[in-house]
């Protein structure tokens, strides 16, 4: 007699944030963290088509080709940027079944804008082109406008506010000078799926990474066995 076919568990993929790569600190270490449970996690490359044309939709493009087939499932660890793609991804996509996000980057044009300054937002609008630290490539870089352009026209679409209705996990550092944690506040508040857990650290929380994990591991402990659920429900 066959033995009874196993239903493949759900592909594991890491969204690294702007201006960082697939070898990001929190994407070696998750990585390193739940190969030790045997669970490969496929860690994007969201640089594309490339940093200086940075585009949102191609890297909604690259979360949608890494899910699989269409009957697979995912669970998305989104940092930053790529939480706020991930958390797109989970709105357009059955396919993503949970969410982690790291310091979210929700209303990703408002935060860029109030850290620019009013100078600094102009000049890029008039130069086309902004200087930004590449962190993946420890260098200088440019990103161009049209990133911009792009987010809002796709929050003009979709809603400032992602409408994910999946089991979704935020972390975010309370010291975070980059994405302000009010934004992730405001939008767990009401959503009884959504569990935000706040830290005493900045952005790039290199300070909680095994909080991040032991929440996680306890968030995700129903895709963590091998089968993702056909329906969790989690309280906030």
């Amino acid at each position: 007699m066959n033995a009874p076919s196993q239903t493949p568990g759900p592909r594991w993929l890491y969204l690294h944030g702007f201006a960082s790569g697939p070898s990001s600190t929190k994407g070696l270490w998750l990585d390193a963290h739940w190969a030790k449970q045997g669970l490969p996690l496929e860690r994007l490359n969201l640089r594309v088509p490339s940093l200086e044309r940075l585009s949102l939709g191609a890297m909604l493009d690259t979360v949608r080709d890494a899910l699989g087939a269409p009957q697979e499932r995912a669970v998305l660890i989104g940092s930053s940027l790529g939480g706020l793609v991930a958390a797109r991804a989970a709105q357009q996509d059955a396919r993503v079944g949970a969410l982690v996000l790291l310091a979210p980057a929700f209303h990703f044009v408002e935060q860029l804008q109030r850290r620019m300054g009013e100078a600094g937002w102009a000049q890029w609008q008039r130069t086309g082109y902004i200087e930004t630290d590449d962190h993946a490539e420890k260098r200088r870089a440019r990103v161009h406008h049209g990133l911009v352009e792009e987010a809002q026209a796709m929050d003009a679409r979709l809603g400032v506010w992602p409408d994910v209705r999946v089991p979704t996990l935020i972390v975010h550092g309370r010291q975070d000078d980059t994405c302000d944690v009010r934004y992730s506040r405001e939008w767990a508040k009401d959503r009884r799926h959504v569990r935000l857990v706040e830290v005493d650290d900045g952005h790039e929380l290199t300070a909680s990474l095994e909080r991040i994990a032991q929440e996680a591991d306890a968030f995700l402990t129903p895709w963590r066995g091998g089968v993702a659920p056909q329906q969790v429900f989690t309280a906030g």
